[in-house]
């Protein structure tokens, strides 16, 4: 099976037709891979570094173009069991970040800065979800 990392063409297309100026809330799971797979001559390939490992360096250096993009995590959790539905639960971080609006996102993915901090996660994840919500009450 083929884990996904990053979002297809047709995914992120839906995600640009929906209103980009409303507040939007989006939920990430994320599946780690036991050992990272950098791209070949990153600094970091070869050394050794779990997907946990190299996930803990991505929350790190991407929290400046967070910030810009005005990004926030507003609910992490650490699993603990299914009450409801399968007792296997695939996930090993769960959490919602917080953008101001689509656009925010839009131009937290385009900003020059994500794109050398973005291999650590790409390097880390085995499988995610990355699941947008409008915020409710």
């Amino acid at each position: 099976m083929t884990g996904h990392i990053d979002p297809t063409r047709e995914n992120f297309d839906r995600f640009k037709a929906l209103p980009r100026d409303t507040p939007i809330h989006m939920l990430n799971l994320v599946r780690f891979r036991a050992e990272a797979a950098y791209p070949e001559g990153h600094p970091l390939a070869g050394k050794g570094l779990t997907g946990h490992d190299a996930y803990v360096e991505y929350m790190r250096t991407i929290q400046p173009v967070l910030e810009r993009a005005g990004g926030h995590i507003v609910w992490k959790g650490l699993f603990e069991t299914v009450v409801t539905g399968p007792a296997d639960w695939p996930w090993d971080e769960s959490f919602v970040m917080a953008y101001p609006d689509a656009a925010a996102f839009m131009g937290m993915v385009k900003d020059p800065d994500y794109a050398p901090v973005v291999v650590h996660r790409q390097a880390a994840v085995e499988d995610s979800r990355l699941v947008r919500f409008a915020p409710g009450s």
